[in-house]
């Protein structure tokens, strides 16, 4: 395994894979890797000749007052976990390699932004799309994998890898949870053993939610109501979105029907912790 710091290093990677006729997968993390980036890195181990694993905090996805300093950053480990998957190359570019001094070029996603995590993280997805589109543009993959727990983002990498014709497919890959339910993320480390304890709920919202939903009930304004009241019993919570939507457009629903994701956004603590799952009751 390699480990390059700029772009002209991982072109030259890739271009030696190409020439022995191998396909190409990314895996784009922000490090502080964990079983759910594995879950990532070994699908594109297994299915395409040449991975490449991108590490970088990038920093016009996060706000002002958000975790950007704090965020942890244990490159040494990350690069073991790596190397013992069988990814072929790393690629951890400082902030002065992806961005010039005078950029001033954006890639937004208009419509599927605006919603969900959007709402109270408003240039965030700006962020994501911007730096996914260096990082398509650099490593050229066929592939790229993205995570299921980070639904918001997948749908909008897909929407924007159609809308602009990239040549490459969007893979996601399900959810890794602990045995307890909660959804596996850097952030949880910010969380102390009571804080953690309560995280397990949110998982346990959105199957209780799923199972009134398999008993009949159809009011997506009653299930959010629902969901609500469950997580006002978490006593450190603080949400900041329930939400019943399109499983493709993110437009909130009133009836439940179709393809659907429950999804909610809930502070914890230091940590903000998002959480899904997909629903699918066939034809609408």
């Amino acid at each position: 395994m390699h480990v390059v710091k700029t772009i002209e290093s991982v072109r030259r990677s890739v271009a030696g894979a190409r020439r022995k006729g191998g396909t190409v997968a990314l895996v784009p993390t922000m490090g502080s890797l964990h079983a759910g980036h594995a879950s990532l890195m070994a699908a594109a181990v297994r299915r395409y000749d040449y991975t490449v694993v991108s590490i970088f905090v990038n920093p016009t996805q996060f706000g002002p007052q958000e975790d950007m300093d704090d965020y942890p950053r244990p490159f040494e480990s990350d690069c073991a976990l790596c190397h013992e998957l069988g990814v072929d190359l790393v690629f951890a570019p400082t902030a002065q390699q992806m961005y010039t001094q005078e950029s001033s070029t954006w890639v937004q996603v208009v419509g599927l932004t605006d919603v969900l995590c959007g709402r109270s993280r408003p240039d965030h997805f700006r962020g994501v799309t911007t730096v996914c589109t260096k990082l398509f543009n650099i490593v050229a993959p066929d592939v790229a994998f993205f995570g299921q727990k980070d639904a918001q983002q997948a749908l909008v990498i897909k929407r924007m890898v159609r809308d602009l014709n990239m040549p490459l497919a969007i893979e996601v890959c399900p959810t890794i949870r602990e045995p307890d339910g909660l959804a596996i993320s850097s952030r949880n480390q910010y969380l102390d053993p009571e804080q953690r304890r309560e995280a397990a709920r949110l998982y346990q919202t959105l199957q209780t939610c799923q199972i009134q939903i398999a008993q009949g009930r159809r009011s997506a304004a009653a299930l959010i109501a629902s969901m609500r009241d469950e997580l006002q019993q978490i006593p450190r919570a603080k949400i900041d979105y329930v939400s019943i939507v399109d499983g493709e457009t993110l437009i909130p629903v009133e009836e439940v029907r179709g393809r659907l994701l429950i999804a909610l956004a809930v502070q914890i603590g230091p940590a903000r912790l998002i959480d899904n799952i997909l629903v699918d009751l066939g034809p609408s």
